[in-house]
């Protein structure tokens, strides 16, 4: 079994496009720039053994494309699960279209740790 070694948090939004995907994206990119750490490299480990779990909350799940999430990570296994969460913030401006704030939580591990 894999043992879960870091976790980071991200939030990030699509302003005006209602682009759930996009939001979930720019989440995860926010949660990598948090850290720094070379993880796999700590533990002898190539950075392609690294299994990577991505949940994202956001209010319209059905609308997040997982694949695209997952390509935002350049190495390692990914799994990409979203559930109900995040906001939908209304603007006063926008014809009652919201804006859209994606959470994500990113677990990384490795087995045999």
């Amino acid at each position: 079994m894999a043992k879960r070694l870091l976790t980071e948090f991200g939030m990030g939004t699509s302003l005006r496009r209602q682009d759930y995907t996009q939001a979930a994206c720019r989440a995860v990119e926010n949660a990598l720039w948090h850290n720094s750490i070379n993880l796999a490299e700590l533990f002898g480990r190539d950075k392609t053994d690294m299994r990577i779990t991505v949940d994202v909350g956001v209010q319209q799940p059905d609308r997040v494309d997982t694949d695209a999430v997952a390509l935002v990570f350049p190495y390692g296994t990914v799994t990409v699960t979203v559930t109900k969460g995040g906001l939908d913030v209304p603007r006063p401006d926008g014809d009652g279209l919201p804006t859209v704030m994606a959470n994500v939580a990113i677990s990384v591990a490795l087995e045999g740790i």
